[in-house]
């Protein structure tokens, strides 16, 4: 599918020369319509294999006729998951052309407010796409914060049957939306970098590097978030079987001088004292559960166990 806008927000014939045509964007383009955007757009041919083909992650090119970027944002953000969408943008003086396989969550959003809030020019069109799509990033961190709140109070709930593997997934993923984010802050810092256009664009440009520059920052710091929870929820674990071992310890412990004593009792000498004792068998119970009884309250009051 292709469609066109113009100046003023209403459809027109991107076939047309002088048509006022500002944004063409073609969506799940079929044979027929990919040879009429390249009779009618200058497309170089690198660009446009890389615009068709699903693999590239955000790039930025310049060349003789266009400028060409590539931007993948997140399709979901607010899941957390790490599948992606990709917007093949090329500038053309005075158009914008955007290609992509099954459009964006953004795309059309950005379709209905052309022609009113000052997004008139193909330059303000392109910022307002590259502008919502770097705030995807902003929603998968909101997102990502949620979620990491969850799993430190599950882990202090559940210390005993959490495992790490949850947070290693979370981690994987991550690290995944971080290289995203900083390819597609690098390609905008080289389109600024490139492109000439006018003072107010250019600034516009330099506001959706800046938020891909602090969504990179603020997944750093998630990062190291994960990294701290991790090394909290080893520490648990750590501190959990140290209680285990001081337990037993404590039980070992009660148990050695009664094994000990019984030893004593038990050994096949003909004179041994209280051997004929009427109440020897009650003493040597009496002394077993005083010794067990004391040294069981000892490490009660303890706190050992």
């Amino acid at each position: 599918m292709i469609r066109a806008k113009a100046h003023s927000g209403e459809a027109c014939d991107w076939q047309k020369p002088d048509s006022g045509c500002i944004w063409v964007d073609a969506t799940g383009v079929s044979p027929d319509e990919l040879a009429l955007l390249k009779a009618h757009f200058q497309m170089h041919p690198l660009a446009l294999e890389d615009a068709l083909e699903p693999g590239h992650w955000s790039r930025y090119e310049q060349y003789p006729a266009h400028e060409f970027l590539t931007f993948r944002t997140l399709v979901k953000p607010t899941s957390t998951d790490d599948f992606t969408e990709r917007l093949s943008l090329f500038v053309f003086p005075g158009t914008l052309l955007t290609i992509s396989s099954a459009g964006t969550s953004y795309l059309d959003k950005v379709w209905n407010i052309v022609g009113r809030e000052s997004v008139n020019t193909a330059l303000e069109i392109m910022y307002e796409l590259l502008d919502e799509g770097a705030q995807t990033f902003f929603k998968y961190i909101a997102s990502f914060e949620e979620g990491l709140d969850a799993a430190e109070e599950r882990i202090f709930a559940q210390r005993r049957d959490h495992s790490p593997a949850d947070v290693f997934e979370r981690k994987h993923r991550l690290a995944q939306v971080r290289s995203l984010a900083s390819e597609a802050l690098n390609a905008v810092m080289l389109l600024n970098r490139h492109i000439t256009v006018e003072r107010a664009d250019q600034i516009r440009l330099h506001d959706v590097q800046d938020t891909l520059s602090r969504a990179t920052m603020r997944l750093d710091a998630l990062r190291d978030s994960l990294r701290g929870l991790l090394d909290l929820q080893l520490s648990l674990q750590s501190q959990r079987m140290n209680e285990v071992m001081r337990t037993l310890a404590a039980v070992s412990t009660v148990f050695l001088p009664l094994t000990f004593l019984a030893g004593v009792w038990g050994m096949n000498y003909q004179y041994i004292p209280e051997l004929h004792w009427k109440y020897g068998y009650a003493f040597a119970w009496g002394c077993f559960l005083l010794v067990g009884i004391a040294l069981a309250l000892y490490f009660k009051r303890r706190r050992w166990w």
